[in-house]
Parts: C-alpha cells; structure tokens; sequence
C-alpha cells in the first residue's frame, strides 16, 4: 500500500511529515527566522533558487513546508502555501492576478470583510467588480458572457448556507477565461472539493475548523502548480503575508484531529437544524442537510457531508434574537466558528454590521437571523440549551 492510496484521515496525521534525524514522532517546530549557509557560493545559489535550502522564514519554513505538504494532500491541490489568517488568503489569492482595468464576478453572499474588498478596496485599484446573486444561474450566465479575469464566491456561504452549483459556475467562468477562487471555509476540505469540481483556487481560514480550538489565526492557499509558482509565490514572498512557524506546528496537529472534531460538529447542527424546523418561535432555518434548503439537491451532489453550521430566522426580529442569545447558558456568543466549544453569532450586528441596509437586504440577512456554530458538547444539552433559550421569547 502506497501513500497515494491512504484514506483522507490518514493523510490528515501523516501526510508531510519530515523527520530530522532523530526520528522524532511529533512534527519538529523550527522556530527560526534565517538559515545558514555552507558557504557564500552555496547563499548566492540559494537566492537564485538553484538549491532546496531554505533562505529566510518569510519565504518558507520547515515546519510551514509540512503544514503546506499536507494540507495539499487533503485538498488534492498540487501546491499550497499557508498565510497569517484568512482574509491573507483571501487578499493575497486576488491581488496577486489583478491589475487595474481587471473584472471581477462574484457572489454577493460573502463574509464582511471579503465583501469589503471586492465592494470597497478593489475599486479603488481600478478593478471592476460585478456581484450575481449565487444561486441564479441566468445571473452567473449573463455576467460571464463578457471576458472576466477572476470569479470569486462561497459555498455554503456565510451567513445564510447558501450553496452555489460549481460545476455550472466553474464552466461558465472557464467560457469567460476566468480563474475560480472558492472559499470552502464552511464546508471544509472533508467535505468538498472545489478543485475536482472544476474550481482553480480554494482558500481556507484555517481559523476555523482546522484549528477548530478558538487559538490561532491562519490560511491556505491551494491550486496548481502554474498558478501558484508564477502568480502566487513573487506576491507571498515580497508582500509577507506568511503564517508563523508557531502557528504552523499548532495547525500540524489539530488537522490529526480534524476529521473526528467535524463528524461530532455535523451531528449536532443536524440534530439542532431538526429541532429549530419544528419551533413555533423559527421562522425558517438553513442547513444544507435539510430537505427544506432550496438548495439541497446541489449541496447533495456536490458536498459529502452538511457542515457544523446552522443560520436560522427567529420570530420577533432583532430583539427576540437578543433575547436568544442573552439566555443561552451553553452556547457562547461568539463571531467565529468551526470551534470545539458552540458559537452564536447576530450576523446583522456583527460579521455583517459594516453592509448596509440595502447590502444586507440583498443577502437576504435580517434582523432575526442568527448562526450557530455547532461544537463538541454532548447533543442532548446543546438542544436543551436552544429550547431553552427559545422559551424565554415573548
């Protein structure tokens, strides 16, 4: 048996590794910035790219090289290149291929801050941006029928679970010579597979479920070698958006545990989906593992799995949802996710505070929306919690 033919949790406590010669069983953490030399001729070679040797930190690292090794592995992506949070990837993913006069179609159900810089700091530079609505393919087809450099979306995105057909999207973009960025924070790397599905780039907040502990910002870039050597690479090096040796270690090994954490997350929300869909205080709920989803054929033969995240719409708006989440007694408020512990999150004044009004609106978020981020605890209290809670609206 070969590596190639391991089993994702197998490459996910393997894949990578490099032993020093001491045959350590954890992965070694180097904590350097800088690396010596044999010899002047053998430093000038190494800035020439002539060698393996690594030259300085900020370019790439032992302990990175094996968080990037396996992350690669998992994603089925030929190079990966970790940064110092999401939204480094995110940033680093588009600015690195974009020049003014360039045109962006994007999904316009995003997280705040990708939404920001595609809304606010892009056009700055030049770059024209165009946002469809994800789940209408007449919108994708439409936008797509003049030459576009980048398509940028989500799915299942966030807030609201909205899930984009991304073989369809991925054709139409190829028509329009476009490369395709998927950030597949939510349906994690078990779960989907842009790539296969015809996606060119995938970026993670490895934040989130990878580290799955609320400890440390990171992300993953991932695509082809072409991409990620001639565009991606000059941009990382000279810009610096590099996650550290530290943070890459932790990383190494929380993604041992990753696939053990995510089937205990996704058996909460789903438990916790089915409960909100039958309260008299919910008004609708969004999981792409109910029948109700509008987009659960898709998410069925796209995603092989429904994801630790639930958004649901409760009675009474804003208020009622604060009264949610001020009587929670497990649950944690809290705008992260993918964490060990159960995260709530009001979107409308938090994650998508900065949007306005209209913004919101067009998202579809409202005032009674919220997100559970579904963690470890036992099932049965997480529901007793929610029932709780719910019990307390007027």
């Amino acid at each position: 048996m070969t590596e190639e033919n391991w089993h994702s949790n197998t490459h996910l406590v393997h894949a990578g590794t490099a032993r020093t010669s001491n045959n350590e069983t954890s992965e070694a953490l180097f904590m350097t910035s800088g690396f010596a030399y044999e010899n002047a001729e053998q430093a000038a070679a190494s800035f020439r790219n002539e060698t393996d040797n690594f030259v300085y930190s900020r370019y790439g690292n032992p302990t990175t090289l094996m968080l990037e090794k396996r992350l690669a592995k998992l994603e089925g992506a030929e190079i990966c290149r970790a940064t110092g949070s999401g939204m480094a990837a995110v940033f680093s993913a588009l600015a690195c291929q974009l020049s003014a006069g360039d045109r962006i179609v994007a999904s316009r159900a995003l997280f705040g801050a990708c939404y920001a810089i595609l809304n606010k700091i892009l056009p700055k530079w030049g770059v024209e941006v165009v946002f469809v609505s994800g789940g209408d393919e007449n919108e994708w087809e439409q936008a797509l029928s003049i030459p576009t450099k980048i398509v940028f979306l989500e799915t299942p995105s966030n807030p609201l679970l909205q899930i984009i057909d991304l073989k369809c999207v991925c054709a139409l973009a190829k028509k329009a010579g476009a490369y395709v960025i998927v950030d597949n924070v939510f349906a994690t790397p078990l779960y989907q597979k842009p790539l296969e599905l015809g996606a060119d780039i995938v970026t993670y907040s490895a934040t989130k479920h990878i580290d799955g502990q609320g400890r440390l910002l990171a992300g993953a870039v991932l695509g082809n070698a072409e991409f990620m050597t001639e565009q991606f690479l000059p941009f990382y090096r000279q810009t610096g958006p590099t996650i550290s040796a530290f943070n890459a270690w932790i990383m190494l090994k929380s993604l041992e545990t990753l696939s053990v954490r995510v089937e205990r997350q996704t058996q909460n929300a789903a438990a916790i989906a089915s409960e909100l869909e039958m309260h008299k205080n919910v008004k609708s709920v969004f999981y792409p593992g109910l029948p109700s989803h509008p987009n659960y054929e898709i998410a069925k033969r796209q995603m092989s799995g429904s994801g630790s995240i639930v958004a649901f719409e409760i009675n009474g708006g804003r208020e009622n949802a604060f009264a949610f989440l001020n009587a929670l007694r497990v649950h944690l408020i809290s705008n992260n996710l993918g964490d060990a512990k159960s995260l709530v999150t009001h979107p409308a004044s938090t994650t998508h505070q900065n949007l306005s009004d209209h913004e919101r609106a067009l998202i579809g978020i409202k005032e009674g929306h919220l997100r559970i981020s579904s963690g470890l605890e036992h099932k049965d209290d997480l529901i007793a919690d929610v029932l709780q809670a719910l019990s307390h609206l007027s």
